[in-house]
């Protein structure tokens, strides 16, 4: 099994068509460090040279999880990791100011054992901060040689094109990636985001392709719902749930789908991200190995353009069939406030 390599936006990088998410090491999914060490060193073994993962994630457990596993093998990976999230009690440990990211940046180092982050990316965007706040630091940090390049995560389109914009005229360090949420349930960003990545040069690594696990063939009409605490804590399969009606229909049509093509449910859903052009590599996120050995075969696969066909009449471009699954939510949206006058 070969997976093939592509070009990192325009950085001139190449990464595996596949990129690893850790986001399930540690507390939050399998808690056994060498375990999911194993699970590294097979993605890598396999050709996945693409590892992302945050400081957020079980706490930095993570991290230190994805240092372990790179002892000797560190120039082998484009590492790429998150900051944004709460790390503590204290209202500073957060966020994107460039008190927050300068501390940051040093306990991932520390966490990750190693001297610089290929990758460094604001995890979700912060009304309150600047961008240009976030570029500044972040940049001075490219310059001392700690971070190679510059990411975000579930940007909207508007700050987006804002955060090219600053960088040009602020002569910041520009970003050069995206990573947005896209799966055959959530296609919100082929209307503006995907567009916009394709025009300034950006990669895209989406994260959830498998759509938060409705993806995984395991969820169907009938069945017993699964009982892991990320699904109960997200209440991601209450049928009762309008939005989740609809992705159970859309899900059993696909897995026919599948089915009538010769492929798991899994390979499809990984495919038809991998199948539009403005994507780089889809982030998979194996708990266990069975999960990563049932998502690598998926890199080589092409559809067929009448599949692609029957899948754009299951959910169509563009759609987002459930909120929930865009990701971010702007306080515009939020919070009542903003649409009431005093």
């Amino acid at each position: 099994m070969t997976i093939p390599l592509r070009p990192f936006g325009r950085t001139g990088v190449k990464v595996s068509a596949l990129a690893l998410g850790t986001m399930m090491f540690g507390a939050r999914g399998n808690p056994d460090h060498e375990e999911s060490i194993r699970i590294i060193h097979r993605a890598l073994d396999a050709g996945i040279n693409l590892l992302d993962t945050a400081d957020v994630y079980s706490q930095g457990e993570s991290e230190t999880i994805v240092g372990k596993a790179l002892r000797g093998r560190r120039d082998e990976v484009f590492l790429a990791t998150k900051f944004h999230g709460r790390m503590g009690e204290d209202a500073n440990r957060f966020g994107n100011s460039r008190r927050w990211i300068l501390r940051a940046v040093e306990d991932s180092l520390s966490r990750l054992q190693t001297d610089h982050i290929d990758l460094y990316q604001v995890h979700r965007p912060e009304e309150d901060t600047n961008i240009d706040e976030t570029l500044g630091a972040l940049s001075d940090l490219v310059h001392q040689g700690k971070i190679r390049y510059i990411g975000t995560s579930t940007f909207e389109p508007s700050a987006i094109v804002e955060a090219q914009w600053v960088a040009q005229q602020r002569d910041r360090e520009r970003v050069v990636a995206e990573q947005p949420p896209y799966s055959l349930l959530a296609r919100g960003i082929e209307r503006e985001v995907l567009p916009i990545a394709q025009k300034y040069g950006l990669a895209v690594i989406p994260w959830s392709p498998l759509a938060g696990g409705w993806l995984t063939g395991k969820f169907r009409a009938g069945a017993a719902q699964p009982s892991s605490s990320r699904s109960a804590q997200q209440g991601r399969f209450e049928i009762d749930n309008p939005d989740n009606a609809e992705k159970l229909r859309a899900v059993e049509a696909l897995a026919v789908l599948a089915e009538e093509a010769g492929l798991s449910l899994v390979h499809l859903a990984l495919a038809f991200v991998l199948e539009h052009p403005a994507v780089t590599a889809p982030i998979v996120g194996p708990r266990t190995f069975e999960q990563l050995e049932g998502q690598l075969g998926a890199a080589s696969l092409r559809l067929a353009p009448d599949v692609l066909d029957e899948i754009d009449k299951i959910v169509p471009p563009g759609v987002t069939l459930s909120s929930r699954d865009a990701g971010y939510h702007p306080p515009s949206v939020t919070d009542p406030t903003r649409r009431r006058r005093a």
